[in-house]
């Protein structure tokens, strides 16, 4: 079939986009608030790239909830590489407070009282990429507030997402699955215990500082104990740990830039949110928000609770000097390594 030729703005349907801007101060009976423009435009864009992460966590989550993650295929690269983009756009996302920064409180006042009760914290996608990631309702800040101003039909999105895989329970299980702390053909568990981890612990044990002692028992707990309240089973931790241990083999490359990134998408996140924070802080002060929430109040709140990824990074507690790292057995580092 012959193609049908395409045009620019056509394709981008650009008479939709750039006629998407309705300022209420623009409407008749109102005073004109040049400042109104710049702040619809920011929002616009950054909804656009909110449904650009969506799309490409939920390919991630696509990927990783399949019966099998075959490492040896371009599958957890791929997985890598879409959640790298994520982390730049959340990047962009930070510096684009920048430009809305341009704007003054006395020119956020032009217009603030006309968006009642409208309100960023309204933003359903952003709620559903929280939830896509594996931030649980029980873990949010603020949960009386969470939902009470979205209409009926987005909150169903939002009970709906939060009911399918997120990115933190489908990589619990493809860490749990690593086979090189569990196969017998590297290790000889005849004392019912791990022979890599019970010397890892002991090493560990002995580089600690007299305040740190306390860390002994947290390793206990977090490498050998599950309970219903964590994220990460303690296969999970052991697997993660390892990965970050011995990133330098070629087989744990791809599986340490994937550990890597969850905790940069949170680090980007947090970014976005002090910048929002900050921003409120000096546009409105101390005042409520449009919404009615608390303004800098609920920022600074979610802002401390609302780390995703945060049993990954607390693994780093837990890391010892590379030089000290006991040695693999041949037949590990023939496998991690290139073969020829």
């Amino acid at each position: 079939m012959e193609q049908k030729p395409v045009y620019y703005s056509e394709y981008l349907q650009l008479d939709k986009i750039i006629n998407a801007q309705d300022p209420e101060s623009f409407k008749e009976g109102q005073t004109p608030a040049h400042d109104e423009m710049l702040f619809i435009v920011i929002h616009q864009a950054y909804e656009l790239w909110f449904k650009q992460i969506l799309f490409e966590v939920n390919s991630a989550i696509e990927i990783l909830n399949k019966p099998v993650v075959n490492d040896n295929k371009s599958e957890l690269q791929t997985v890598v590489h879409r959640l790298r983009r994520v982390v730049t756009i959340l990047n962009v996302l930070v510096h684009q407070v920048d430009i809305l920064e341009t704007m003054t409180p006395m020119d956020f006042l032009d217009f603030r009282d006309l968006l009642r009760p409208a309100s960023g914290f309204q933003s359903w996608q952003f709620k559903i990429l929280e939830a896509k990631l594996g931030l649980k309702f029980d873990e949010r800040f603020g949960q009386h507030y969470y939902i009470s101003q979205l209409k009926p039909s987005d909150v169903d999105i939002i009970k709906q997402a939060e009911k399918g895989p997120s990115v933190l329970q489908l990589i619990n299980k493809w860490l749990e699955r690593m086979p090189f702390l569990s196969d017998s053909k590297f290790w000889n568990n005849s004392k019912n215990e791990h022979p890599f981890f019970s010397q890892y612990e002991n090493i560990y044990n002995a580089g600690l500082a007299e305040s740190e002692k306390g860390n002994s028992e947290t390793f206990k707990k977090l490498f050998y104990t599950d309970s219903e309240d964590r994220n990460l089973s303690a296969a999970a931790c052991r697997s993660a740990l390892f990965i970050m241990l011995y990133r330098g083999y070629p087989l744990l490359d791809v599986p340490f830039d994937l550990l890597d990134t969850l905790l940069e998408i949170d680090n980007q996140m947090g970014n976005w949110r002090y910048r929002h924070l900050n921003m409120v802080r000096r546009m409105i002060g101390t005042r409520v928000g449009t919404g009615g929430s608390t303004g800098a109040g609920y920022l600074q709140g979610a802002m401390d609770k609302h780390y995703i990824f945060k049993e990954i990074s607390q693994l780093n507690s837990f890391l010892i000097d590379r030089r000290k790292l006991p040695a693999l057995p041949k037949e590990l580092t023939d496998v991690l390594g290139y073969q020829f």
